[in-house]
């Protein structure tokens, strides 16, 4: 299907739950959101025929978010459910990894078929900090449960922040002897989190992926590393706005995702659907459409017209905006 702007629209990021095992300093308060009731949150049942719905009007591809959506009871009969739905290609997640190693052999044999991992730091000590209660042990643990049981791709999503300091070139080199895609993502002040109280970042933390790649191969050429080049035939498989690249003779590849300071909105190909069953057609507008109502009271004609809807409403781009009233574990980003 396609939107008012000629955009092909066959992606759908669905969040299972706001719930969270990490308090991420970007994502929410210490204290967590006040979580939804059961009764707010769509239940696996009406997720499974909302993807049934949005099948038949040409999603192809789903990604299931959070919150972390590892935390939700049934997300492995959830993700079984899906891939069996006609018109669906392909499942996927995106988890901060801790519960991966003991569910991961379930999850592949339902059907999931590639995963992205949040990792910002390689520093245990910083990992702490950003998740206030998370180990870095575990989300490694994920990654390598994730590459064992052959999922294909395995990313590594790191969101860079000025004031971290992380090493870009350690989170670079990941993908030389594994076939591990790394990717990195530029800050984005999104809700109340970024104000006083969360991280106490602001626009001047915001690294331009330009600038980002220029520093890994100064990093590489001083550590005696050739430079990363435009990737080839190991760029990985998926449906994001990723620009790849890649050092000589590794086995995976260095990604960059710039939606600040190169926008994609005219690559954009995706609806998202909240936990409690808005679907937002930008991430960074807070324009809802309620599903839920009509999952709960209407016809599968009544659920298409929400989609259809919110299709329609996709804006052009998100001119600048960056904010919203959810904060980014309410949204499913």
């Amino acid at each position: 299907m396609k939107d008012s702007h000629g955009r092909v629209i066959d992606y759908l990021r669905i969040s299972l739950t706001d719930r969270c095992n990490f308090r991420c300093v970007y994502c929410m308060p210490e204290e967590g959101v006040c979580a939804m009731s059961h009764e707010e949150i769509l239940r696996l049942e009406e997720i499974e025929r909302l993807v049934k719905v949005a099948a038949g009007l040409g999603i192809r591809s789903v990604r299931l978010t959070g919150g972390e959506p590892l935390v939700r009871k049934g997300v492995v009969d959830l993700v079984d459910a899906i891939t069996k739905i006609d018109g669906i290609e392909n499942v996927s997640m995106t988890t901060n990894g801790v519960l991966l190693p003991r569910m991961i052999d379930d999850l592949k044999a339902a059907g999931l078929s590639r995963v992205n991992i949040s990792l910002d730091t390689l520093d245990a000590d910083q990992f702490r900090a950003i998740t206030r209660v998370g180990n870095l042990e575990d989300t490694l643990a994920g990654i390598d449960a994730a590459l064992e049981a052959g999922l294909n791709p395995v990313k590594v999503n790191a969101v860079t922040v000025r004031s971290l300091d992380q090493d870009f070139l350690a989170f670079a080199k990941m993908s030389i002897g594994r076939p591990l895609h790394m990717r990195f993502i530029e800050y984005m002040p999104v809700g109340d989190t970024s104000e006083e109280g969360g991280t106490g970042w602001g626009k001047q933390d915001v690294i331009p992926s330009e600038e980002l790649f220029d520093t890994i191969n100064k990093q590489a050429r001083e550590a005696g590393l050739p430079e990363l080049r435009p990737a080839g035939t190991s760029k990985p498989l998926g449906w994001g706005p990723a620009r790849y690249f890649e050092f000589p003779d590794a086995q995976g590849t260095v990604g960059f995702i710039s939606p600040l300071s190169r926008h994609f909105c005219a690559e954009c190909n995706r609806l998202r659907v909240t936990a409690d069953g808005k679907v937002r057609p930008c991430l960074f507008s807070d324009t809802e459409y309620d599903v839920r109502s009509a999952l709960r009271e209407g016809s599968d004609a009544a659920v298409r017209d929400v989609l259809l809807e919110a299709l329609g409403a996709k804006p052009d781009e998100h001119h600048d905006k960056v904010g919203t009233e959810r904060n980014m574990s309410q949204i499913g980003g």
